[in-house]
């Protein structure tokens, strides 16, 4: 309460309309203070019931704003621009918490409000009736998160547009591009595997998505004897039997548990990937399990190959 005195006083203000990230100057007292979020739990628990009626009173004599309609989007857009400035973009998974505000739920709402007004504008211009405005984004509040964050709202997938935010923010930084799996985890993203997918997948991309990856990244898809080996029926059996052999020479039999995994280490040719051999998993107790059921279907050679490592029929 002596924050909140002190802040009126010197801000002069009618209504106790605080930011939500604010924070007492040093040469206050109390100082470091983080009103912002303290009059935040105020506000959830009157509306709750449970804050007593005498303090009540006193947050009212000041001006307190209870509605949290009012200063809802005042309160997200802070705990926003705070989230952007660490993360260098405005693109936080939905679980995202800042500051015990739910900022990943928070931008995905705004998001839907953005489309609902781009809906309405549509609507308009094609000469039909806008049914209403409830729950859609102001040209201000769309103003206030693209200046946080221009891509904030993209057209695709939210998690693609983290990913190339990411990738950029780290060629802006100095570094290289990533392009092998498993090596560069920037916030929890696998960016080489990302670069790779998008390379691979090149034409599932939109026109805009291409001329961002090409232009802004630098990434260019993956020439026809990079794509990954397509695997017809006959390669997996292939791969399949080799970790069968694989099992055998190490264990002396075939007695493969229900739920055993063989992990080829590049052996198999057909597990050959962009260009080069990486591990293939093989989950050779399902995969023989599957065999002796399909058994009276099996072509002579193939029931010959398993012969001759002892199968159990």
């Amino acid at each position: 309460m002596q924050a909140c005195v002190r802040y009126v006083k010197e801000t002069g203000a009618q209504q106790l309309r605080v930011p939500y990230d604010y924070v007492t100057p040093d040469d206050w007292v109390p100082a470091g203070f983080p009103l912002g979020t303290w009059l935040a739990d105020q506000r959830k628990s009157h509306k709750a019931g449970c804050l007593d009626a005498g303090r009540v009173e006193q947050l009212a004599g000041l001006g307190m704003v209870w509605s949290h309609q009012d200063v809802a989007f005042e309160e997200g857009l802070a705990a926003a621009r705070a989230w952007a400035a660490v993360h260098g973009h405005l693109l936080p998974p939905a679980a995202a918490v800042w500051d015990g505000y739910p900022v990943g739920t928070w931008t995905k709402n705004q998001r839907f409000a953005a489309r609902a007004a781009d809906t309405n504008a549509e609507r308009r211009e094609a000469g039909l009736a806008v049914e209403t405005g409830t729950g859609a984004l102001t040209e201000a509040r769309r103003a206030a998160l693209e200046e946080t964050d221009p891509g904030w709202c993209p057209v695709w997938d939210t998690g693609w547009q983290r990913c190339f935010r990411l990738v950029q923010n780290l060629l802006q930084d100095g570094g290289v591009l990533p392009v092998v799996v498993g090596k560069v985890i920037v916030q929890g993203e696998d960016l080489g595997r990302w670069v790779t997918a998008q390379r691979h997948g090149w034409e599932q991309l939109l026109p805009a998505q291409q001329w961002l990856l090409d232009n802004v990244l630098g990434i260019e898809p993956a020439e026809e004897a990079e794509q990954p080996v397509r695997r017809t029926q006959d390669t997996m059996w292939a791969v399949n039997l080799c970790a069968a052999r694989q099992f055998h020479a190490r264990e002396g039999h075939l007695k493969v548990p229900r739920k055993h995994v063989e992990r080829l280490e590049g052996g198999a040719a057909v597990g050959r990937q962009n260009g080069a051999e990486e591990p293939v998993t093989v989950r050779l107790g399902t995969w023989l399990d599957n065999v002796r059921k399909r058994a009276d279907r099996l072509t002579e050679q193939r029931r010959a190959d398993l012969d001759a490592l002892g199968m159990r029929w």
